[in-house]
């Protein structure tokens, strides 16, 4: 008999220690990319879409429940994302024979992301706070506190936590502790860039934070299923089961749910009114020029047997296949560098906690480029340009204390007069 010559296959100790794996492991078999990978030769694609198909409809209406509750409830969603995405970030790398040595070291790596997520929030929010307590007194003026000082604030948090870092180095332990420094702040930056922007949006209207995110998950679901029945041509290696043919399909597919859902969602003010305070009432506001129907006329080489022949048109429609072009063409790459990110460090996924879809940092890896683009477009391409009343008037009650605000308005009203006298 042959003697096998891959000291890995032995029945020793020591080939046991090389075939054994983690179950968050790439199989060899799954970093090739190659033909016999793709989901329309997979053997077992029926019973995984099974599993992705049961988690998909409990993720989407858990979600769809949570967008009709409203932005507190839309924003403790994202707070919730986030600590499950830190989480499977910071266990990437995590070395339990390090982390026995460090008592508490990792309590260090939460209070760094508890102290950017008061930093972010407060910033995000301190307005719409403002907005919620101006019939209190007391809590006008705590707040007014809490804002004044939240960049101090955090400023000596993080100082504390640094200090704690100095404190709790350890001698020959230095090269994984400062490379845990580096990860925590890497993971603080991806997180909160991203939930920064998804929050700014919600709070613009629910409308700029839903549309985004569907088209996101129309792309990814159109793009498993058309490269599931059809898929033949691999798109990149990073992603062996992507396929030219999926990505195709869903780049059509999700243009064309892009144009429709604008027109669907822009139809409710509870989608389309921006949030000014935390209150969680139902809202009513003039739906502004986007959301006001526009009727265009079909030409005349269109069918006959097209049922209307003028048909109503919101103009946020045609803003809404510009986001689709960018979550059809360009958000994917968020995923490639995702898949990249995990081929690197030897992972099929960054977590398990999603049956089907591994943790929540893989379904969310879209969506932060995505949020970013929203925001960006929305601040350059919808909102208005130059300064307004309420933009004024927000900073005024923001960054003014009440008694400055009482001589901003005499002198305002002083102004005002001696205009008008001479003019007169």
């Amino acid at each position: 008999m042959q003697k096998d010559s891959n000291p890995g296959s032995q029945g020793g100790p020591g080939g046991r220690l090389r075939r054994r794996r983690g179950s968050n492991e790439v199989p060899a078999e799954v970093v090739k990319a190659n033909g016999d990978n793709l989901l329309v030769n997979d053997r077992n694609k029926y019973k995984s879409m099974l599993i992705r198909g049961y988690s998909s409809v409990w993720m989407i209406g858990g979600f769809a429940l949570i967008i009709y509750m409203g932005h507190l409830y839309i924003c403790a969603m994202i707070v919730v994302i986030q600590i499950f995405m830190a989480k499977e970030l910071f266990n990437l790398l995590r070395r339990a024979h390090e982390d026995r040595q460090l008592p508490g070291f990792r309590l260090l790596n939460w209070h760094f992301f508890f102290t950017a997520m008061l930093f972010v929030y407060g910033r995000i929010l301190s307005q719409r706070l403002v907005n919620t307590v101006t019939t209190d007194k007391f809590l006008y003026k705590l707040v007014g506190r809490f804002i004044k000082y939240h960049m101090v604030t955090c400023y000596f948090l993080y100082i504390a936590g640094f200090m704690w870092f100095i404190l709790t180095l350890k001698k020959k332990m230095y090269k994984y502790q400062f490379g845990q420094y580096a990860w925590t702040h890497m993971i603080l930056i991806v997180v909160f860039t991203q939930s920064s922007f998804t929050v700014a949006n919600i709070f613009e209207g629910i409308f700029w934070f839903l549309l985004p995110a569907s088209l996101i998950v129309i792309n990814d679901i159109a793009a498993y299923l058309v490269g599931f029945f059809f898929g033949r041509t691999p798109l990149i290696k990073l992603s062996p089961k992507k396929t030219w043919e999926g990505f195709i399909g869903a780049s059509v597919l999700t243009m064309f749910s892009a144009f429709l859902l604008a027109n669907f969602f822009g139809h409710f003010q509870w989608l389309t009114c921006p949030r000014k305070d935390l209150s969680t009432g139902w809202l009513q506001c003039d739906p502004g020029p986007l959301f006001k129907p526009e009727h265009f006329t079909i030409p005349e080489w269109i069918p006959q047997w097209f049922p209307k022949r003028e048909v109503e048109i919101l103009p946020v429609q045609w803003h809404a296949l510009c986001l689709g072009l960018f979550a059809s063409i360009i958000a994917p790459f968020g995923g490639f560098f995702a898949s990249g990110f995990k081929r690197a460090f030897k992972v099929k996924d960054f977590g398990d906690s999603i049956p089907g879809h591994g943790g929540i940092t893989d379904r969310m890896d879209c969506q932060m480029v995505m949020a970013v683009f929203a925001y960006i477009y929305h601040q350059s391409f919808v909102v208005p340009q130059n300064l307004s009343i309420e933009m004024i008037l927000d900073q005024i009650l923001m960054n003014l204390p009440f008694e400055d605000q009482l001589a901003l308005f005499t002198k305002l009203g002083q102004i005002i007069q001696e205009r008008r006298f001479a003019e007169s």
